[in-house]
């Protein structure tokens, strides 16, 4: 997986794959509507050469990481966009972070997660990284997307059934958006801010 997205970088600039985004509207709305302040701590999964960490460190938050699968993404990130936070490279299936995050932010990483083993990995990574009350923005292709995605086979899913994978976290709020690639097509994301739910609170409450 690490070789297949090293090569999609290599071949292509940031601006001529599909997911390019010059103003990251909706996750920067959702991380808002979290109300964390600046000096809450930020994981950006797969988000190398994306615009979302160097705006999010330009708008005052102190402790942005971007981790991604692939080292000549982040050299994108590093070198044409000038962010200075903290950089991963690791698999999220197998990333054992060092810390908690007040926040999680995923555009189009999960859906590429098609097989069940590797959907678990993913919230074992999920649940060890976040805070006890912390919160996921997580952005998926909608039920109407795309079937394949760099080659890749993927996972579609409406808000509803986004929110059944992770049934231990409260939907907030819930958002489509109908991206348009470098090359004008349209492809529809499902998105989902999400609250952790304490097992504290859980418990009192049952």
């Amino acid at each position: 997986m690490t070789a297949h997205w090293d090569a999609v970088y290599a071949d292509k600039s940031r601006e001529d794959v599909s997911w390019f985004q010059t103003d990251p509207r909706v996750s920067l709305a959702l991380i808002e509507a979290s109300g964390i302040g600046s000096d809450a701590a930020i994981v950006d999964v797969g988000g190398g050469a994306s615009v979302l960490g160097p705006r999010l460190t330009a708008a005052g938050f102190h402790e942005v990481t971007v981790l991604d699968i692939a080292q000549s993404a982040l050299a994108v990130v590093r070198d044409e966009l000038g962010f200075t936070g903290n950089m991963v490279a690791a698999d999220i299936r197998q990333w054992q972070p060092h810390r908690r995050y007040r926040v999680w932010h995923d555009r189009a990483v999960f859906h590429f997660l098609v097989a069940e083993a590797d959907r678990d990995a993913y919230r074992r990574t999920l649940e060890s990284a976040v805070e006890a009350d912390g919160w996921m923005v997580v952005g998926t292709f909608a039920e109407d997307g795309p079937e394949r995605c760099s080659g890749l086979p993927t996972a579609r899913y409406n808000a509803e059934a986004l929110a059944a994978q992770f049934p231990e976290w409260e939907v907030v709020d819930t958002r489509r958006e109908e991206h348009r690639t470098p090359w004008d097509e349209v492809q529809p994301f499902t998105w989902l801010l999400l609250q952790k739910v304490s097992r504290e609170t859980s418990s009192s409450s049952a």
